[in-house]
C-alpha cells in the first residue's frame, strides 16, 4: 500500500472515529475524568491501527512498566507524527496529555484532544502557560491521573534529541509524581517531519523504569534535566543523540 493511500485510509479513519466519539465526549461534558479514560480508550484503538497502517514494526521492552497501577508523569522524545499514535496507544488508563497549544489545529485528532479535556500549553505566554499548569496540578489529583507529555517542545526534524524544557521538572515537582522515560528509537525514519512519505522501518520503544523526584524541588532545575535528558542520549542510537552529544 502506497504511502499516499495509506495517509487517505488514515485521515478518513480518523474522520469517522472523531465524529462518533466526539458525539460521546458532548455527553460526557460534565465529567471532565471519565472524558479522559474515554478517550485513553479511543487511543488504545486508534494508535495501534495508525501504526499498523505506517506499515512499521514494534518492539517494545519494560512494558511493565507501563501498568498503570499508579499515577506518574511518562516523558518521550518526539520526532514524528508516529509518536503521537504510539504515545495514544501506549498510555495506560487515566493518563491525560500535554502538549502545545497548536494540536487543536490538526485535523480531527486535534479538535478530540480538546474536547476530551487534555491540557494545552501555551508556550509563547508565561502566565498562561502557569495557569494551565496549575490546572493540571488540579486535574491530576482530583482524577487521580498519570500525564504523558513531550519535553523537547516540538517534534525533532532530524530525529536527533532537542533540548528539554524544564516543564518537566516543573510537574514533577508540583505533583510529587515520580517520572517514567519512554525512549523512541526509529519513529523518525517511518514518517519524517515535514513529509508526506511513509516508510515501513522498525520502530523500538525503551519504557524505563519510575525516577523518584521527591528530591528534585531543593535541585537546580537545569541540573536535573540535563540529567533526565542525558538518560536518553545514553539510551539512543547514535543518530538519535543531539549534535552537542555526537561531537
Amino acid at each position: 500500500m502506497g504511502s499516499w493511500l495509506r495517509i487517505g485510509v488514515g485521515f478518513v479513519y480518523m474522520a469517522v472515529a472523531t465524529v462518533v466519539h466526539g458525539l460521546l465526549m458532548l455527553l460526557l461534558l460534565p465529567w471532565r475524568g471519565v472524558r479522559i479514560r474515554s478517550c485513553n480508550l479511543w487511543g488504545w484503538v486508534t494508535g495501534r491501527f495508525c501504526m499498523w497502517l505506517s506499515g512499521s514494526s514494534l518492539e517494545v521492552h519494560g512494558a511493565g512498566n507501563l501498568s498503570g497501577d499508579r499515577p506518574v508523569i511518562y516523558v518521550s522524545n518526539h520526532t514524528s507524527m508516529l509518536d503521537i499514535f504510539l504515545g495514544i496507544w501506549l498510555a495506560p488508563l487515566g493518563t491525560v496529555g500535554v502538549a502545545k497549544k497548536e494540536v487543536v489545529y490538526y485535523p480531527f485528532f486535534g479538535q478530540l484532544y480538546w474536547l476530551s479535556g487534555h491540557l494545552r500549553l501555551d508556550r509563547g505566554h508565561h502566565g498562561r502557560a502557569l495557569e494551565a499548569m496549575r490546572e493540571l496540578v488540579r486535574i491530576v489529583a482530583r482524577y487521580r491521573l498519570s500525564i504523558w507529555m513531550w519535553p523537547e517542545g516540538t517534534r525533532s526534524r532530524d530525529g536527533r534529541l532537542l533540548p528539554f524544557k524544564k516543564g518537566i521538572w516543573h510537574l514533577a515537582c508540583a505533583t510529587g509524581l515520580p517520572v517514567v522515560p519512554v525512549v523512541v528509537s526509529g519513529a523518525h525514519q517511518a514518517w519524517e517531519k515535514g513529509s508526506m512519505r511513509l516508510r515501513p522501518t522498525h520502530v523500538t520503544v525503551e519504557v524505563l523504569p519510575a525516577i523518584d523526584t521527591s528530591g528534585w524541588a531543593t535541585r537546580d532545575a537545569d541540573e536535573v534535566v540535563q540529567e533526565l535528558h542525558d538518560l536518553f542520549e545514553a539510551r539512543l542510537p547514535p543518530a538519535q543523540r543531539s549534535l552537542r552529544a555526537a561531537a
